[in-house]
């Protein structure tokens, strides 16, 4: 008879077994093995139920068992087992405070796009750090507003998804490129949000069931009532899900820094030209930046921005066009070589911190050498001004190609 009633409501939706005694039933619940128990007698029954999965569930579990009772001539009483705080009667701020934890993990990813000089282990240490601000803010902030029962227990759930969210992001970037942005409000809003228990999980069409068993949002939404208002039911599993979030996000990490490493290698073994000892790496699974000429005023979303900027011009103030600009570190060695625009501008990135020298050169004026201290995450201007070269002077090029001048006479 239950089951009939219940179908009435929604078809497929619920399976009704059933239990020993009221205690059995509503332990069911209490342990998150069920939605709702109910036990009946001749004259009464009672319809076990819990808030923290939702109120629109809860209206179509005592729809189904008033219909019932009314049926079987019993007066139903409702017993509520697992209530939320006050100023949450729908059952469903767990979910905006999951959406408020995992957007910064996705914002956080695009950040360290670009930060062309972050390795794997600064990008991770960001990471936890960023989450660790997060959970806290946010959790203490919902205590605060009488949002969220006062359960430190919850910080946990709240890093783990921030976590999740930033590491899984930042690793698949490097392989989706320009699609990032349409990769990650795919997964983090259009598939996320729907799936998280907004609606609750039971009512919710077959395909978005599926979906919260996988996302890091469901998942986390889920961890946090159990935590909150089940006294640690079915805490486990989502915890899982999300670790391996993150576990697949420092693989992805992991994968492409082996490939920057692969890919220097081979570009080290063509250059035939130079034969230079490459100092010891702090950690050899972690990323080296890969010092790269960038087109001025053309970075999309998504790509690396640059490091080092500036503009060249003359005595006169006027744009120096296709001078040669040299990137150089503090032992003379080149980094990068471009040349400036129609404008007199450059534009250069992945640059490796401390100080480089630019070195400016061109037919018919004095070659201007410039030093400047660069800094992770931290984009540098070198605006620079080459002088007109003395009529009587002769160009002598050194042997690291740049000109200088000897006066005649």
């Amino acid at each position: 008879m239950a089951d009939i009633a219940l179908q009435g409501q929604r078809p497929g939706g619920f399976d009704v077994t059933a239990a020993a005694d009221a205690g059995e039933a509503r332990r069911a619940v209490l342990d998150r093995d069920a939605v709702a128990g109910y036990v009946a007698d001749r004259r009464h029954s009672v319809l076990y139920v819990a808030q923290a999965n939702g109120m629109s569930l809860e209206q179509a579990l005592t729809k189904g068992f008033t219909a019932l009772a009314a049926r079987n001539h019993q007066k139903l009483t409702v017993t509520e087992v697992a209530p939320t705080v006050s100023k949450d009667q729908n059952g469903t701020i767990l979910v905006y405070f999951g959406v408020a934890w995992s957007i910064p993990g996705y914002i956080l990813a695009t950040t360290l796009l670009r930060a062309v000089t972050f390795n794997r282990r600064r990008k991770l240490l960001t990471i936890v750090g960023v989450a660790a601000f997060f959970s806290i803010v946010g959790f203490y902030a919902g205590v605060w507003l009488d949002y969220l029962p006062n359960d430190p227990s919850a910080l946990a759930i709240a890093f783990l998804l921030t976590t999740a969210v930033a590491a899984f992001a930042s690793g698949v970037a490097p392989f989706t490129k320009q699609f990032f942005p349409l990769v990650g409000m795919g997964l983090y809003i259009v598939l996320s949000i729907p799936s998280s228990g907004v609606s609750p999980v039971p009512l919710l069409p077959t395909f978005f069931q599926y979906l919260h068993a996988v996302m890091p949002l469901g998942n986390a939404v889920d961890a946090l009532k159990g935590i909150l208002y089940f006294d640690g039911a079915g805490v486990l599993r989502p915890v899982l899900v999300l670790s391996a979030w993150i576990t697949a996000g420092m693989a992805l990490l992991g994968l492409d820094a082996w490939r920057h490493h692969r890919k220097a290698a081979r570009r080290g073994a063509e250059d035939e030209q130079e034969d230079i000892e490459e100092p010891p790496v702090e950690d050899s699974s972690v990323e080296t930046p890969t010092p790269t000429a960038l087109p001025v005023h053309r970075h999309h979303f998504g790509e690396p921005l640059p490091m080092l900027e500036g503009t060249v011009r003359d005595g006169e103030q006027q744009p120096v066009r296709h001078a040669a600009v040299t990137v150089m570190d503090t032992s003379g060695r080149q980094l990068v070589r471009t040349r400036t625009n129609a404008h007199g501008e450059y534009a250069v990135t992945g640059l490796p911190e401390g100080y480089i020298s630019v070195v400016v050169s061109c037919p018919g004026r004095n070659p201007v050498v410039h030093q400047k201290l660069l800094q992770s995450g931290v984009a540098v201007r070198a605006d620079l001004t080459m002088r007109d070269q003395p009529k009587g002077a002769s160009p002598r090029v050194l042997s690291n190609g740049i000109h200088t001048t000897t006066m005649r006479g």
